[in-house]
């Protein structure tokens, strides 16, 4: 294996048209850490930064004719080369930042706002719920109460039996017998008729 320790980088660049890899190699250990900074210091942000790096110098070995000695040393024009790249990186982000702002936007102009209940609809809610109200009331306590513990406690038959220290059957005696009285008393208010 070549040592190119002691080369200049203008040689190094020179080897790379021969496809080189150990005077990439080299190139690489001298100057990755400036261009690494550089990059960091543009992009604050460890993961783009070690892309752009590799970037730059897959570029540099693509295409080592762009670099021209007579135009100037190697390094400044590395720097320049990562420079722009992160520019383009940052161009990059904040376009893709608009797009996903500009998608949002429109995600957000198309939602249908929800412009709450209807008030016709919470007034024929109100009626029914007085209609109920009433019909359980008229029920006795002991229906009233194994109807609001299975229907709004959601309790079982077994569990209200157990609540209550009564017989399985005489729970679900009482529950039947609510029920019934409970649909005869909201159909006399036609609350099983369709809503106007």
């Amino acid at each position: 294996m070549i040592d190119y320790r002691g080369a200049e980088d203008e040689v190094l660049v020179a080897r790379l048209a021969e496809k080189d890899a150990v005077a990439l190699e080299t190139l690489y250990d001298r100057h990755v850490r400036p261009v690494f900074s550089l990059a960091l210091k543009m992009l604050g942000d460890v993961s783009a930064a070690e892309e752009v790096v590799q970037e730059v110098f897959l570029k540099l070995w693509h295409h080592p004719e762009r670099y021209v000695g007579s135009r100037g040393r190697f390094r400044p024009w590395l720097l320049g080369v990562t420079h722009h790249r992160a520019v383009d990186a940052l161009r990059s982000r904040r376009a893709e930042h608009a797009r996903r702002v500009a998608a949002q936007r429109e995600h957000e102009a198309l939602q249908v706002p929800d412009r709450g209940p209807d008030p016709a609809e919470l007034a024929w809610l109100s009626v029914q719920l007085d209609s109920i109200q009433r019909a359980l009331e008229a029920l006795s306590l002991e229906q009233r109460e194994v109807i609001e513990l299975a229907y709004f406690r959601g309790m079982t038959h077994s569990e209200i039996a157990a609540a209550l220290g009564e017989p399985l059957g005489t729970v679900k005696t009482r529950l039947r017998l609510a029920i019934q009285k409970l649909r005869v008393a909201l159909e006399a208010e036609q609350l099983g008729a369709r809503k106007p």
